[in-house]
């Protein structure tokens, strides 16, 4: 009965309720195309049919995992067709053209949208029972973890990787050690350290669920990321049809370092794509390969903040060896299903399970992909529903926004001299 007991927790929870959506997303081929996709109007009878599904597979996983965890059922449905309905305004207002065109992700509006309930009017207790922003976190990073594949790793190249690797640890620690200097908290530090290095709001998300980052910093930091990528779309390009040039008057040469110093400085995967589309076709592609790289490296930052974590278990600030004990009781159980999620997809995959494993773009992790921006929103919801404004413009938010800016100003230098490295010099000569 005890080790029952220590099953029904929240990490074990919504890990075991993630497992349906990963079998749904699996056979993703042999549902209706566009089945459980998030519509971008409500014109058509399938976007109302979709809405209605995602809403009844939410609920009642909302359902299960409040009853394994022993929370309250009462009011439940009708507090979760809020949470719901502003979700739903929050995608549909994401995908409306010139919204899309800006860059600004479903989240942002999530948040926002929240923020205004918050505090622009009461929240009555009835409205409580299913502002749950941590459950949806958590199923949200394990559908991620679906969408990550093996072969990314290879596919990127070694150069790529390379890239990927220094530039991630080198910004990460350098945005860390200045989030520690401006008085930013050690847990919103790894959030903030995570999103700006890897790929702006997953690697928030993850890292905050891994390191228990606070709600409201939380959104604090995603809404800094999903803000400041709008002007970098425009300024990175720019610079860089200013800069490269300078290097070689080689074109190709040009369009690689382009792409790739693009590709590890623009937060989100959609901002490269855009960013480096204006630059030049080529270059588009590089960018999209090394972030690409970069976004596999999400589960590796998570692993070692939860290792670093579990050796300060003793509570007194300081780094101890932690046993192996220590290290799977603190270690967050919902991670180990990003991971599984990862390994079990990459291998239908490789095996050619998939009916369409040779797609460059793969209906099962388009499908987990959807899961996981779908409970994203629902999470973001949530965190704004709980925030107060004054949160918003606290002295320690707006030390997150200066080091954000500041740790970001390192990022554009230092990956323009990675990729640089790598493409202008050692690649010439190598190949």
């Amino acid at each position: 009965m005890s080790k029952l007991k220590k099953l029904l927790v929240e990490d074990w929870v919504v890990t075991f309720l993630s497992i349906p959506l990963l079998v749904i997303a699996g056979l993703a081929t042999f549902l209706p195309k566009d089945a459980l996709k998030i519509p971008s109007d409500l014109l058509h009878l399938e976007s109302w049919l979709n809405i209605g599904a995602l809403f009844v597979i939410a609920l009642v996983l909302l359902f299960i995992g409040n009853k394994l965890l022993s929370r309250p059922l009462r009011g439940l449905c009708w507090s979760f067709v809020v949470v719901f309905t502003i979700s739903m305004l929050a995608q549909l207002t994401a995908k409306i053209g010139f919204i899309k065109a800006w860059g600004f992700e479903a989240v942002f509006f999530s948040v926002i949208f929240g923020l205004i309930v918050r505090n622009a009017f009461h929240i009555p207790e009835w409205l409580k029972p299913a502002i749950q922003g941590e459950f949806f976190i958590k199923i949200g990073v394990v559908c991620l973890g679906a969408t990550i594949l093996f072969r990314d790793f290879l596919a990127a190249g070694s150069l790529a990787l390379i890239q990927g690797c220094v530039v991630v640890f080198c910004v990460w620690m350098f945005a860390f050690f200045l989030s520690k200097k401006m008085g930013v908290d050690e847990r919103s530090a790894m959030t903030l350290s995570s999103g700006l290095s890897i790929c702006g709001v997953s690697a928030c998300i993850t890292a905050a669920g891994v390191a228990n980052t606070d709600g409201k910093k939380l959104s604090y930091i995603v809404s800094v990321v999903l803000i400041i990528v709008v002007p970098m779309i425009y300024i990175m390009p720019y610079l860089a049809k200013l800069v490269v040039p300078l290097l070689t008057d080689d074109v190709a040469i040009q369009q690689q370092i382009a792409g790739a110093w693009i590709g590890g400085t623009v937060d989100t995967t959609s901002g490269v794509g855009a960013a480096s589309a204006i630059y030049s076709e080529e270059a588009n592609k590089i960018a999209m390969i090394v972030k690409a790289t970069q976004n596999v490296l999400i589960g590796v930052v998570a692993f070692f903040i939860a290792l670093y974590l579990s050796s300060k278990s003793a509570g007194d600030g300081k780094l101890h060896r932690p046993s192996l004990k220590i290290v799977w009781d603190k270690f967050p159980k919902f991670v180990l299903g990003f991971v599984l999620a990862s390994a079990v997809f990459s291998l239908l995959q490789s095996y050619e399970i998939f009916p369409d494993f040779a797609a460059k773009k793969l209906a099962e992790t388009a499908m987990a992909k959807n899961f996981s921006g779908f409970f994203f929103s629902l999470a973001f919801v949530c965190i704004g529903m709980d925030t107060r404004l004054k949160d918003i413009v606290s002295k320690e938010n707006r030390n997150i926004l200066f080091t954000f800016i500041g740790a970001q100003v390192f990022n554009i230098i230092f990956t323009f001299f990675v990729a640089w490295m790598l493409f202008g010099v050692i690649k010439p000569m190598l190949f």
